[in-house]
């Protein structure tokens, strides 16, 4: 009887090995590689990672992940719970009753320079539920247009216009409000050219 037993035993754990390599093999190789040539061969750009280049066709990003602008001649992103990581994606899960959060907002409109009778958008005092939201509002982006024409030596309306152009609405029906990418719209401020702006550094060191 235990012979029996251990026979069946073995039999039954011999089974459960193939069974899990099966799977493996569909699940973490055969699958994975699948959806990856559908993805290029009907979305080639989105499956191969956004990725921008600029004029001497080197990459600065993607157009789906947020980077940390910091400098005046650039548009700002949204803050990021995550310091813009994008191995680390998430929001930070504080109560928006909290003092934490309150701080957070606050330590932003004041690198934003926001006053009681110029009130900062929304969306650049709160982070997104990724903290790597590649977007910003429209309207957000003419609050910057200010600073940055005059960071650039640049005309407003210039500024202005050149947001306008940029502006999209990828959620559609969903969100007809108009966005525009961060990063392609300091891409091209770049092209625009001015005295004082300098060259979009290395990836890493975008806008810093």
């Amino acid at each position: 009887m235990t012979t029996e037993l251990t026979g069946n035993w073995g039999a039954q754990l011999a089974a459960c090995l193939r069974l899990m390599l099966v799977s493996a093999v569909i699940l973490c190789v055969l699958y994975p590689l699948a959806i990856l040539a559908v993805g290029r061969a009907f979305t080639p750009w989105t499956a191969q990672g956004s990725l921008l280049t600029n004029e001497r066709d080197q990459v600065v990003g993607s157009a789906q992940i947020a980077q940390a602008f910091t400098r005046p001649e650039y548009f700002w992103p949204r803050p990021s719970a995550v310091d813009y990581a994008a191995n680390a994606t998430g929001g930070s899960n504080l109560s928006p009753a909290g003092e934490a959060l309150r701080e957070r907002a606050l330590e932003s409109l004041k690198s934003l320079e926001a006053t009681p009778r110029r009130k900062a958008p929304a969306d650049l005092v709160t982070a997104s539920g990724s903290g790597m939201d590649p977007h910003i509002t429209l309207k957000a982006a003419h609050w910057q247009a200010e600073r940055v024409a005059r960071a650039r030596g640049l005309e407003l309306p210039d500024v202005l216009e050149l947001a306008n152009s940029l502006a999209e609405t990828p959620g559609g029906v969903l969100n007809s409000a108009p966005l525009v990418n961060v990063l392609k719209l300091n891409m091209a401020l770049d092209l625009m050219g001015s005295a004082d702006a300098k060259a979009m550094p290395a990836p890493g060191e975008v806008g810093r």
